[in-house]
């Protein structure tokens, strides 16, 4: 059987493409991997990839020069979450103070995961989460 070596890319539908990409870019540093006017790609850690595509702009297939990119597309507020270390969670919170990103919740799991919940530019619940939730991290 063929194995699967990870989850690559992650999707959000913003309104504001230009404003959603900054968020990122601004909270967590993340590159700029590809930019048109129907998504951004961003670099997460040089592992993962955040696509950001603008709502409402990818559900006709695409064109490529390699082939058709079948029609796709989302509603509504999502959530995504981001691993961080056990000894990264204070400054965490103060990086998101000092960038006006207020904390909706904090919240300390049974494994001893700690998870930090806010809301990104377009509504969407984005957590940090430590180590000990997940049997795989």
């Amino acid at each position: 059987m063929p194995t699967i070596h990870g989850l690559l890319e992650t999707a959000l539908y913003v309104t504001d493409l230009p404003g959603a990409a900054g968020f990122y870019r601004r909270l967590f540093g993340f590159g700029t991997l590809l930019e048109s006017e129907r998504l951004i790609a961003l670099d997460v850690v040089g592992r993962n990839v955040l696509l950001l595509f603008k709502a409402g702009s990818t559900e006709a297939a695409f064109e490529t020069p390699g082939g058709v990119i079948p029609g796709h597309s989302g509603s509504g507020t999502t959530h995504l979450a981001f691993s961080v270390g056990a000894d990264e969670v204070a400054p965490w919170q103060q990086r998101l103070e000092s960038d006006g990103v207020a904390i909706e919740s904090t919240v300390t799991w049974p494994g001893g995961a700690k998870s930090l919940y806010f809301r990104d530019f377009d509504n969407h619940l984005v957590e940090l989460i430590t180590p000990g939730f997940w049997s795989t991290y």
